[in-house]
């Protein structure tokens, strides 16, 4: 073969190359497609991921890769994030539901902030139902007047979890210590809707939380000792008083 067609065949085989590399990426209309994806199989997983899903999984319920909980189960650590009275009976959430918090400055002051965070829209700095979007659809209550105004700890943290009227409920957004941290926060606004009268709520010295009980329905993950008791002390001189094997007593490290 001449040197000429040697040139020539060398020629048309890189110019063949380019083109096909150029023309790939745009066999398709979509200005946003990658193109042909190499062995796609190495970052989307064949197996179902629960938290992560691409397409329409025509194996499991309702199309997606997660099952939902059977009824009623609760996550672990959520026990007490409900109070388990039924939506409609604030009456008994009044009478059965104690804050296990105490009235600290500190946690009177934190309610604020949490008031102001979540509640403020609609109550209102002053807790009379003019908040922008109270101001907007109206019948928002005044915290201070009429039967409002004797609302206890058991019935705020449980309108706060379940809604009542058309007050939507916030029970997933809020924990459980900060609706008695709210409820402790709107007393200050029943006095005389007046922030100002926060030092008139306080009745305990600030210092540490006390430990609640998930027993009772009154604590959060946060604060529960039952599900975040330390283990205890490593014991490093100590022994195992049932050896698994030899006749040296064991040991599980040095104290030293």
């Amino acid at each position: 073969m001449s040197s000429y067609l040697k040139y020539g065949l060398k020629t048309g085989l890189a110019a063949s190359a380019l083109l096909l590399s150029a023309g790939l990426p745009s066999c398709t209309p979509d200005g946003n497609s990658t193109g042909v994806e190499y062995a796609p199989e190495m970052y989307e997983s064949i197996p179902y991921e629960a938290l992560r899903q691409t397409g329409y999984n025509k194996v499991n319920a309702f199309g997606i890769n997660e099952r939902t909980p059977a009824s009623g189960t609760v996550p672990r650590g959520k026990l007490s994030y409900f109070d388990h009275i039924p939506k409609d009976s604030v009456g008994i959430a009044e009478r059965t539901l104690k804050n296990p918090l105490p009235y600290t400055k500190a946690n009177i002051e934190e309610g604020q902030v949490l008031y102001t965070r979540i509640c403020y829209p609609c109550h209102g700095e002053q807790g009379n139902g003019q908040g922008p979007v109270g101001l907007k659809y109206k019948g928002v209550p005044n915290y201070s007047t009429g039967y409002y105004k004797n609302m206890n700890d058991g019935h705020i943290f449980h309108v706060i979890e379940w809604g009542r009227n058309r007050m939507m409920p916030h029970g997933s957004q809020v924990t459980p210590e900060e609706r008695w941290k709210i409820a402790m926060y709107v007393h200050v606004l029943q006095i005389n809707n007046d922030p100002a009268d926060l030092p008139k709520i306080v009745k305990v010295k600030d210092g540490p939380l006390p430990i609640t009980s998930a027993t009772q329905g009154n604590a959060s993950a946060q604060i529960d000792p039952q599900n975040q008791a330390p283990e205890g002390q490593a014991q490093a001189g100590t022994g195992s008083e049932t050896p698994g094997q030899g006749n040296t007593k064991a040991r599980n490290g040095s104290s030293k």
